[in-house]
Order: structure tokens, then sequence, then C-alpha cells
């Protein structure tokens, strides 16, 4: 069973359901393709996976999408950040702090650009950095601050960094998975989806 996957969707998503896959499927062979989404659906498309998982903001006409999980957007920053003990946070508070933002070609990007766009609310980003352990990591030295979507937090992540809500301004992100119109799914890949 061939699964296509981001770095995050890998790390933070799947390993609970890869673990009860493969306790009822002890035989299945499974192969996780840790891709982009543009090149998980490009494998998709390709045959050389048979479904793929992670976010996705547009749908093609071929592929179909099922939505299962969905995750907040959350401005991330070090415990001792001033906008960690800020009320009522807007977005304009976020401008004079530059923004640690994962490459422009990946949909977070994309995503903080059009809300900020859309607002009229300047922004600057003082570092591109692909993963979201780098992107933490950074924060979590004061670097700067990021908006990250809440799959990526884990409980050790909020002993070292202050987290707050931006649901106000941002949509959720769902995850789900992604399939080919038309195509036949194995039995075994019919389990995983379920």
């Amino acid at each position: 069973l061939h699964v296509a996957a981001g770095s995050s969707t890998i790390l933070y998503l799947l390993p609970a359901i890869v673990q009860a896959f493969k306790k009822t499927h002890p035989t299945v062979q499974l192969v996780l393709h840790n891709v982009t989404g543009k090149d998980g659906l490009a494998l998709l498309r390709s045959d050389a996976v048979d479904l793929a998982v992670g976010s996705m903001l547009d749908v093609p006409t071929d592929l179909s999408y099922a939505p299962v999980y969905s995750f907040d957007p959350m401005l991330i920053m070090a415990k001792d950040h001033p906008l960690a003990k800020k009320e009522n946070l807007k977005l304009e508070d976020l401008s004079p702090h530059g923004l640690i933002l994962p490459p422009k070609r990946l949909t977070t990007w994309r995503l903080v650009d059009l809300v900020f766009q859309q607002r009229r609310v300047p922004y600057t980003v003082a570092l591109e950095v692909g993963g979201w352990e780098v992107i933490k990591q950074y924060v979590a030295m004061g670097l700067s601050i990021s908006i990250v979507t809440s799959i990526c937090l884990t409980d050790a992540d909020r002993t070292r960094l202050a987290a707050r809500s931006l649901a106000k301004y941002f949509p959720s992100r769902s995850y789900g998975v992604v399939v080919r119109k038309g195509k036949y799914l194995s039995q075994q890949a019919r389990d995983f989806i379920e």
C-alpha cells in the first residue's frame, strides 16, 4: 500500500493511524512517500501511490477529497514575547514582528499572505525555513513569531511556547484522504482509509 503525504502529516497525524493499521494488517507492506502536496498529486495521478493524506484548499476535478480532521491556526511565540500577554490579540498586532514562515511554494505561506492582503494589514517575513520542527525551535529561541496549524503543536511544545488561536482571522485547515476519481481501491487501501 503506497500512501503519499507531506512531512507534517507523516510526523503528526499518521503515527497513530499507521500503528493501528499495522496492528490489524501486519502482512501489508506500507510505503509512506514523503512529498509536497503538488508532488503527491502527481504520484496519485500516475498511479504511483494508492492514495494521499493531507490538506487541500483547492480540489481539482479529477480528484476526490474527504476531509477527516480539522486544525485551528495558531500564533506561536516564545513564552516571554510581548504578544504572549496581550489580551484581545488583533492581526495588526503581528505587523511589527517579522514572521517565520515555511517556503513560499507551500500552502501555509499563500494562506498567510492572502489573509494579510485581504485585511490590508502589512507584514514582513523575518525568516523562511522548511519544517514545523525547525520553525518551532527558532520561535522558542525568541527569533520571532510564526503562524502554524495546531496539528504540529505537541504537549512538549506547549511547555516551551506560548500559543494563541488565530481562528478569528484564518480558516481552520482540514486534513483528509485524496484519491483519483474512478480509481479502484484495493481492500487494504479501503481499510487504511477507514
